[in-house]
């Protein structure tokens, strides 16, 4: 699969098979986006690898599907079975690195999605001290995105962009995400 390819196949998946996914695999992606450009080099992001179990503080504070809450929430077997959290170390950067989470993410993503592996880059409900302690992180880490990673259990397909940006199931369970063409977004 080519970068290209994987860009215009992968879709946010919120449903997912228990089939695990190599831990190394996951390392690997993590060792890809510590390579992503970053402002000014800092290098302000550190990644919280929670497997299976592991995961069950974090939960609580993952935003999965705002536009169809709660249609796309996963039930406890529809969980993914390993999660990235992306953190920003303050004592590096105290603010500013959002570009930087996003740029560290897709890399995730895209990595994951090459190797048949889907992803759902999820915003938090608090992004402060609750998920920190929550996650036994050090003081000066601020969790910033997760992402959760897996095998689907769903289809998701990009469609052409009509009079909404709410993406919806459609009458068989498939997601279908609303897309602005290229000439749309060409200034």
């Amino acid at each position: 699969m080519t970068v290209h390819d994987a860009v215009h196949a992968r879709r946010t998946i919120r449903k997912f098979t228990r089939e695990a996914v190599p831990e190394a695999l996951v390392k690997a992606w993590i060792d890809g986006a510590r390579l992503s450009p970053c402002s000014a080099n800092q290098q302000p992001l550190k990644y919280k690898l929670l497997m299976g179990d592991a995961a069950a503080p974090l939960l609580p504070f993952l935003r999965w599907a705002v536009m169809i809450a709660p249609q796309l929430e996963p039930k406890p077997e529809e969980l993914p079975p390993a999660f990235v959290v992306i953190a920003v170390d303050t004592a590096i950067r105290a603010a500013g690195a959002e570009i930087d989470v996003g740029i560290a993410a897709q890399t995730i993503a895209l990595l994951a999605e090459e190797q048949g592996v889907a992803s759902a880059l999820l915003s938090l409900r608090s992004r402060e001290v609750p998920v920190r302690d929550a996650l036994h992180l050090p003081e000066q880490m601020m969790p910033a995105l997760a992402i959760a990673l897996g095998h689907s259990a769903m289809e998701a397909e990009a469609v052409p962009y009509e009079d909404t940006h709410k993406y919806r199931l459609d009458e068989d369970g498939k997601l279908l995400v609303p897309k602005r063409s290229l000439s749309e977004v060409l200034l």
